[in-house]
């Protein structure tokens, strides 16, 4: 398949990924603006960053006017997972492509871009990850500033009503996993556990949100990881299983 050919189905598989992230990054709009930050900055978080997990915990630490360490290791911490899916990535691409487009690539390797790229049989071209990226990127900043518009727009109490929507994004990711595997949900609940707990005694109140997320994330998933392990053949069989 040629170059042309290859960013056409990039840019069909990216379809549905753009629409999922117009919905979440209508979210993510909607709640910097009210937060203080301007629909410009808005939109420019997102179009550099490309990350609803990590952006979600920024504007946390920005709301609370936490220090750039803070930002710096919550956001290692929160996006460790893409460096993994480098790993993965960098031997999925052909062989002929050059340093500059895995340098371009990697820059739009979102989870949803490096799962279907990671379907796909056999090795995958960086144009068919460039055809991905130009619809899935502009749906993600494009939700954004429509979100921050609408921010501005829509009375307090309908933004606040929809902020909470968020939540519900948060636990369509957690609930499904959780139900396959028993480990998974022991996260999510001591995660709960360990955030409420910073969040009423006296003295942990006081540490900031940015911290406490650093906290919580390196405590639960490194006391799992040593509890329940992932045999990382496991991981291999059921990869080429599925392929």
């Amino acid at each position: 398949m040629n170059r042309k050919a290859e960013f056409k189905q990039g840019m069909k598989d990216g379809i549905p990924i753009a629409l999922g992230y117009l919905a979440v990054s209508f979210t993510f709009g909607m709640m910097a603006v009210s937060g203080g930050i301007s629909i410009g900055e808005s939109v420019l978080i997102s179009l550099t960053n490309v990350t609803s997990a990590g952006q979600f915990a920024g504007l946390d630490i920005i709301a609370a006017s936490g220090t750039y360490i803070e930002m710096i290791l919550t956001q290692f911490i929160i996006n460790l997972r893409y460096s993994l899916m480098a790993f993965s990535m960098s031997q999925k691409l052909s062989r002929e492509e050059s340093f500059a487009h895995r340098f371009l690539v990697s820059f739009g390797l979102t989870d949803e871009i490096f799962g279907i790229s990671a379907a796909r049989e056999g090795k995958v071209s960086a144009w068919y990850n460039y055809g991905a990226m130009c619809v899935a990127i502009p749906g993600w900043v494009l939700g954004t500033l429509i979100g921050a518009i609408s921010g501005n727009m829509l009375p307090e109490f309908i933004v606040s009503a929809l902020s909470v929507a968020i939540y519900g994004m948060f636990m369509a990711i957690i609930i499904p996993p959780s139900k396959k595997d028993k480990a998974v949900l022991i996260v999510v609940i001591a995660s709960m556990i360990i955030s409420t707990l910073f969040s009423v005694i006296p003295v942990l109140n006081t540490i900031s949100p940015g911290f406490v997320i650093i906290i919580t994330t390196v405590l639960v998933a490194g006391i799992m990881a040593w509890i329940h392990p992932i045999d990382i053949l496991d991981i291999k069989e059921a990869a080429d299983h599925e392929s």
